[in-house]
C-alpha cells in the first residue's frame, strides 16, 4: 500500500551489512566477547574525515580479527562505506557538541554525534555492557544476539499465519457473499480490516528478517508464501467498493489506499475509520447494507486477465452480477476484448461460481 520512506531503507540496507554471518558482524562479536570495546564508523567521506583527528592512516581489506585487533587502540576505527577496508584506526572522533544525544558513556555519546552529524552509520561496541549499538539515520538500534533474534521472528511468523487464516475465511465468506449478490459493507470492511493486518505484521516483520542474515532464508520463503499477493489484494477490494459513479481512476484508489495506510494501528479495529476512505456508509445501522462489486476481485482470480482489461469490462458491466450473467459474446462487446479473451473469462468465472 505504502513505499517505505527513505531512512528506514537506508537502516534495512545497514542491518543487512551487519547481519549475523557477515565478515563485518564477525568482528564485532569478536570485540564483544574481548570486552575491550569498540567505536566503528562506516564510511570513509570528507564529512568523516573532517571530524578525525590523529590516529593512523592507511587502506586494507577488512577482516574480522585485524579489527579486533585494532580496537585494542582506545580510538575509533573508520571503514570504507560498504565495509570491505579499513581506511583508518585510533582516531578521535571530534563531532560538534551542538548535537543532542541522550548517552552517558564517551563513546556512545560520541558514535550518537558522529552519526548525527555526519549522516553516516556508527557502531559503538560497550565494554561493560557487552552490547552492539548501532546509530544510523536518526536512530538507535541495538543489535542483538541471534538466538534473540530468531525467537522473536518465529513468534512474528506465528501471528502472521494466524492472521493469514484469519483472513482466508473471511475473504472466503466475502467472495461467496459477492457470487450470491448478499455481500454486506460489514463483509467488505472485515475483509479490508484483516487484509491491512496481515500487510502490516508482515511489514513489521521484515524488519526482524534482515536482522537474521544468513539465518533468515526459510523465513523469508515461509513470510513470502503467506504475504501472498496483499498489496494487490487490497487495491483490488479498494477498487470494487470505492464509492463512485463510474470505473474509479486511478488517483481516487491511490487516494484511499494512501489514507488506508495512514490509519493508526488503534484505528483498524473502528469501521468508520476503514469505511471513510472508501466513501462506504459508516454508522453501525449502514453496516448490513447490501453492496454490489464491480467484479474486480473476481476477474483477478481469472489467469491472465490484465488491469486494463478488467477496466474496459467493468465499465461495459458496471457490476459482479451483470457480468455473471453475459455470455462470451456479450462480454466481447467490451472494448478489447476479443471473442477468445470473451470464451477464456466466461469460462474462468464459470469455474468460480
Amino acid at each position: 500500500m505504502t513505499e517505505p520512506s527513505p531512512a528506514p531503507k537506508q537502516l534495512r540496507d545497514t542491518l543487512q551489512l551487519l547481519a549475523p554471518g557477515t565478515e563485518l558482524r564477525d568482528g564485532l562479536e569478536r570485540i564483544q566477547r574481548g570486552h575491550t570495546g569498540g567505536l566503528i564508523v562506516l564510511g570513509d567521506g570528507p564529512e568523516v574525515t573532517g571530524i578525525c583527528d590523529g590516529g593512523i592512516e592507511f587502506d586494507v581489506p577488512f577482516q574480522p580479527t585485524l579489527l579486533r585487533e585494532l580496537t585494542k587502540m582506545d580510538g575509533a576505527v573508520v571503514l570504507s562505506g560498504d565495509g570491505s577496508r579499513i581506511v583508518r584506526a585510533n582516531v578521535q572522533l571530534v563531532p560538534s557538541p551542538s548535537y543532542p544525544t541522550s548517552e552517558t558513556g564517551t563513546r556512545h555519546r560520541a558514535a550518537e554525534r558522529t552519526a548525527l552529524q555526519t549522516g553516516v552509520p556508527t557502531v559503538s561496541v560497550s565494554a561493560s555492557m557487552n552490547t552492539l549499538t548501532l546509530y544510523a539515520h536518526g536512530q538507535r538500534h541495538l543489535l542483538e544476539e541471534p538466538a534473540v533474534l530468531s525467537a522473536r521472528a518465529n513468534q512474528a511468523l506465528s501471528t502472521v499465519e494466524r492472521y493469514r487464516a484469519r483472513l482466508d475465511l473471511a475473504g472466503q465468506r466475502l467472495f461467496v457473499a459477492e457470487m450470491n449478490d448478499y455481500a454486506t459493507v460489514a463483509d467488505v470492511l472485515n475483509v479490508l480490516q484483516r487484509q491491512i493486518m496481515l500487510e502490516r505484521a508482515a511489514n513489521d516483520m521484515d524488519e526482524g528478517i534482515v536482522e537474521l542474515g544468513v539465518d533468515s532464508r526459510q523465513l523469508s520463503l515461509q513470510l513470502t508464501e503467506l504475504r501472498g499477493s496483499i498489496g494487490e489484494d487490497i487495491e483490488m477490494i479498494v477498487r470494487d467498493y470505492i464509492a463512485s459513479s463510474a470505473v474509479p481512476s486511478d488517483e481516487q484508489v491511490a487516494d484511499a489506499l494512501a489514507s488506508l495506510g495512514k490509519l493508526p494501528d488503534s484505528e483498524l479495529l473502528n469501521t468508520a475509520a476503514l469505511a471513510r476512505p472508501l466513501g462506504l456508509p459508516a454508522t453501525e445501522e449502514n453496516l448490513m447494507h447490501n453492496v454490489a462489486p464491480r467484479g474486480y476481485r473476481a476477474l483477478s482470480r481469472v489467469p491472465r486477465v490484465q488491469r486494463f482489461l478488467m477496466d474496459h469490462i467493468v465499465s461495459e458491466f458496471g457490476s459482479l452480477g451483470e457480468l455473471l450473467t453475459a455470455d462470451p459474446e456479450r462480454i466481447a462487446d467490451a472494448e478489447h476484448v476479443s471473442p477468445l479473451w470473451a470464451r477464456h473469462i466466461y469460462e474462468g468465472l464459470r469455474r468460480l461460481t
